[in-house]
């Protein structure tokens, strides 16, 4: 029976841009609520708000994520093309350079140099991808995967605090935003630390401490406006 084993590596590139949006959502669109809330703004002005939120954040998550990637991606093109040039002028000093990789892992040098010369036999390129420049299939870059998920969980993370913006009474908008947006940050923290194998606690913590500060400081600010206007 063939050992199958599932390892959380696997999860990073979509785990990272799911969680950053999730959390992204929730944080700003909660604060933005809270910060025109406190400024004593109406309730649709306050929806209205949410709402343009939600979407130009969304879109700035699928945005910045893609371009982040992409930029990630060239880099790693443009070192491929370069060592696809460098295997096909000088293979011999290829072989080297990957049996002084391996010697530095602690492998003896005869068998450093049967290793490299038996995997560059099988994919020279892709021996020198993953252990040269530290590129492999788990973690290559995915601009189109990043932008989806960032701005899906942006979306659905922003909903959250808006939703509950539009049916909490009005003269209560603020603590309840506030304590239920805090609610599914811990939940977020938690599970996306799960997910990744981590501290369900410490990664509950972490995302709650600065959704808290980020919507004190808003509603801070908001409060200042509303007195000023």
């Amino acid at each position: 029976m063939k050992h199958v084993e599932k390892h959380r590596t696997q999860r990073i590139g979509w785990l990272r841009a799911a969680v950053l949006g999730a959390n992204d959502g929730i944080v700003s669109t909660a604060s933005l609520i809270i910060g025109v809330a406190a400024a004593e703004a109406s309730r649709s002005s306050i929806v209205v708000a949410g709402v343009a939120g939600l979407v130009a954040g969304a879109m700035s998550m699928a945005a910045g994520e893609y371009v982040s990637v992409s930029s990630q991606a060239d880099t790693e093109n443009a070192d491929l093309s370069r060592e696809r040039r460098e295997l096909a002028s000088d293979v011999d000093g290829e072989a080297r350079e990957l049996a002084a990789i391996y010697v530095g892992r602690g492998l003896e040098p005869t068998l450093a140099k049967q290793v490299a010369e038996q995997l560059m036999a099988h994919d020279a390129l892709g021996a020198h991808a993953r252990d040269e420049l530290g590129i492999s299939a788990i973690h290559a870059a995915r601009p189109v995967q990043a932008a989806f998920a960032s701005a899906g969980t942006f979306a659905i993370g922003a909903a959250m605090p808006l939703v509950t913006a539009v049916i909490v009474p009005e003269q209560h908008l603020i603590l309840v935003v506030a304590g239920a947006s805090l609610c599914f940050l811990s939940a977020l923290g938690a599970l996306g630390a799960r997910a990744g194998g981590a501290s369900m606690w410490r990664g509950a913590a972490r995302v709650t401490f600065w959704g808290a500060l980020a919507m004190a400081l808003t509603a801070g600010v908001g409060a200042i406006f509303g007195v000023t206007a």
